[in-house]
């Protein structure tokens, strides 16, 4: 099986760039869901799922997130990357002060990765766009969660210094040839 590689961080950290800067390397990834889920329900004339109905939108999310973590199984490459994971829809609901399920709990122990990244709020790269509702005081915010979340679940978070798309990707290379 592939060692699943985990890139999180809060909203408008560069996890996409990075994400996708390691795909136009040649590395395997499965990309965040949340935009997708959002575009679909903005046709159906709702602009914010997770703004109105978060335990929906939260549920999608897990669902698909689950559904890339297994697919992840049937890859042959070394390694597999996510653009976000199972444990961050956990975290939003908690920053949103959301009662939730058991069945996510049960989902971030069950669904484990082999290495966690994280990216940090920086406001020099921080931009809204059409999906991202949140301002950079509540990436700060939710950066917490985040952090606090895979914390919680017993993950070694390895931290992504602030610098170039590049260097954020060779950094990620570099760390995961000492761990994997």
């Amino acid at each position: 099986m592939p060692k699943k590689i985990l890139i999180t961080g809060g909203p408008g950290t560069g996890k996409t760039s990075l994400f996708n800067s390691l795909i136009s390397s040649g590395y395997v990834g499965f990309e965040e869901k949340s935009r997708e889920v959002i575009n679909s329900f903005k046709k159906k004339g709702i602009d914010q799922l997770f703004l109105t109905n978060p335990l929906l939108f939260s549920e999608l999310l897990l669902e698909s997130r689950i559904s890339q973590f297994s697919d992840s199984n049937k890859n042959k490459l070394e390694n597999v990357f996510f653009d976000r994971g199972i444990p961050d829809v956990l975290a939003y609901l908690d920053f949103k002060k959301m009662k939730y399920d058991q069945q996510y709990i049960i989902a971030c122990k069950k669904y484990r990765y082999d290495l966690v990244f994280i990216l940090r709020p920086w406001k020099d790269i921080f931009v809204n766009d059409n999906e991202r509702y949140e301002s950079f005081e509540e990436s700060l915010q939710i950066d917490k969660y985040i952090y606090k979340t895979y914390k919680n679940l017993k993950y070694n978070i390895i931290e992504i210094p602030n610098m170039s798309i590049t260097e954020r990707k060779d950094f990620v290379i570099n760390t995961i040839k000492k761990y994997v």
